[in-house]
């Protein structure tokens, strides 16, 4: 792979990309795009809908034009159709709960040379409300980018003939939702914290699932996990914990299927090298920052973890997919699919 060249002016762009960053983050939070998706509005006059400053908005619409993500038509602004499509909530489409998300990791990532120099996570204290919405925007933003990647990955996986599936860690359960679309047979089980349930089963049933779909509170870390199923689904659980918990995690969840049974391991994949792809690189750093001990695995790494808990035929399923994510199959030994 070519080496990029670096110029100042690049790296200039670079260290002050963040302004970009938080103007985005700046209209979501406070819901600028909703309403004028709708219809043309003032600065003023949208500033008392969302209780603004007129003369601060002002200046944020303007940055949001300059951006391209609203239009100014004399003194009113609208909505893109890019920005109605993704960041009204009114819409199917609206990303802007991983984009809060991100805007929560922010404060972490300024203080990321803390986090390197004590090779601790760096938390701040957080009132429940803030809690309550911290979680909400990461388990919704992982919904809406499995609803981005999901269409990708789903029709490449072979589930024909199999019955059960167990969505480890599923969250608000999209790939669970994709694959029982995928396959008519195939009924599944989320298995997730107890805070997960209300969103997961929201999710299951705006797409009309719930029959297919069912729930079970486990800390899939720290308790066993039910069993009876012949493919077991890990979509991004693995890099928030150690090498150790992972061994474990990746054996409880062969210990779920029976013979001839197929796990499935999504992840952010690194290089054997470790200094490739970028994001899996940066994304190791984000795991610094948030947890006690997760990190970007290599495929050797994920391979080898596969193997000691028990699983063969292992190999990387090929699908081209954003910022280093890849998906590594194994099978159970025995009779079976």
């Amino acid at each position: 792979m070519e080496k990029r060249t670096w110029t100042p002016p690049q790296l200039l762009e670079l260290s002050g990309g963040y302004w970009s960053t938080c103007t985005l983050h700046a209209g979501v939070k406070l819901g600028v795009f909703t309403p004028l998706s709708g219809e043309p509005l003032a600065a003023q006059e949208l500033a008392g809908r969302i209780n603004c400053d007129s003369r601060g908005l002002a200046m944020l619409l303007n940055a949001l034009a300059a951006m391209e993500l609203l239009e100014k038509r004399g003194d009113a602004y609208a909505a893109t159709p890019f920005a109605a499509e993704y960041l009204s909530r009114t819409s199917p489409y609206y990303l802007g709960h991983i984009i809060m998300h991100h805007h929560h990791l922010m404060s972490g990532w300024a203080n990321l040379d803390k986090a390197v120099q004590s090779g601790a996570p760096i938390r701040e204290r957080a009132s429940h409300e803030d809690v309550e919405s911290s979680r909400e925007s990461f388990l919704m933003g992982m919904f809406n980018l499995a609803m981005q990647i999901a269409p990708k990955i789903v029709p490449a996986i072979d589930l024909s003939g199999r019955r059960r599936l167990l969505d480890l860690g599923g969250g608000p359960g999209t790939y669970a939702i994709h694959f029982c679309q995928q396959n008519p047979e195939l009924s599944a089980v989320i298995c997730d914290l107890a805070t997960t349930r209300v969103f997961a089963e929201q999710t299951v049933e705006r797409f009309g699932l719930s029959e297919r779909i069912s729930f079970v509170e486990r800390d899939f870390e720290a308790e066993d996990l039910p069993a009876g199923f012949d493919v077991a689904w890990l979509s991004h659980v693995l890099h928030g914990v150690g090498p150790q918990t992972c061994a474990a995690v990746l054996k409880k969840a062969v210990s779920a299927l029976e013979p001839g049974g197929l796990i499935l391991v999504q992840e952010f994949i690194l290089e054997d090298t470790r200094d490739a792809p970028l994001f899996p690189a940066l994304f190791s750093l984000n795991m610094l920052l948030g947890t006690p001990d997760g990190q970007a695995y290599s495929q050797g790494e994920l391979i080898a973890m596969l193997a000691l808990a028990g699983a063969t035929d292992l190999r990387r399923i090929p699908l081209q997919l954003p910022n280093g994510a890849g998906v590594i199959a194994g099978t159970v030994p025995g009779t079976g699919k």
